[in-house]
């Protein structure tokens, strides 16, 4: 396993990884491996993507779909 050092981390991020460690019980360290460990897997969103058959969908035709799917408010 590596160990990663990060510097210029801004205030607001450290306080809410504090945050996030105190309500979870844990170390600060302990939150952001676990938030990067969640965030790191997106790395490989574009080639999923990518990867993807084009199937000449309009986007408007899939919001009408969505919208058509929901109950009314």
């Amino acid at each position: 396993m590596k160990t990663l050092y990060l510097r210029n981390v801004p205030d607001e991020v450290v306080q809410n990884l504090e945050r996030l460690a105190a309500r979870a019980g844990i170390s600060v360290s302990a939150a952001a491996v676990r938030e990067l460990g969640i965030l790191a897997p997106r790395a490989h969103n574009a080639d999923i993507v990518a990867g993807l058959p084009d199937l000449e969908i309009e986007l408007s035709t899939l919001v009408e779909a969505v919208r058509a799917g929901r109950p009314d408010a």
